[in-house]
């Protein structure tokens, strides 16, 4: 049986076909929109391929604050991104809370054995 190899860090390869170009707009206040511009190995842009948007915030909680990211579905434009960003965050942070619930689940109906 063979052991897998670790992977070093010079072995990381950068797929040149999946390439963009990062732009981000912010209002200094609330949120940032991150435009991913999809662009060839020489920089060019890449036509075949969709533009896209990502939103990012924070929440704050008794904990301190909980950075919120999201994909912008459907957004076009910035002006479109702007839009949508409520939207997207407000389905983001409906996930998190899903997922946070679905775990507290989970962890109450573990059965603890004496001796673990």
């Amino acid at each position: 049986m063979s052991t897998p190899q670790a992977v070093k860090i010079t072995d990381i390869k950068l797929n040149a076909d999946s390439l963009y170009r990062e732009e981000s707009f912010t209002d200094l206040t609330y949120a940032t929109i991150r435009r991913l511009t999809p662009v060839k190995i020489d920089g060019s842009p890449d036509e075949n391929r969709e533009t896209l948007f990502t939103g990012m915030a924070q929440l704050m909680s008794p904990s301190g604050p909980i950075p919120v990211q999201c994909i912008i579905e459907g957004a076009k434009t910035l002006a479109d991104a702007a839009a949508r960003l409520p939207d997207a965050i407000e389905a983001a942070v409906k996930a998190m809370i899903a997922e946070a619930k679905e775990m507290e689940r989970q962890e109450a109906s573990r059965i603890v054995l004496p001796g673990q």
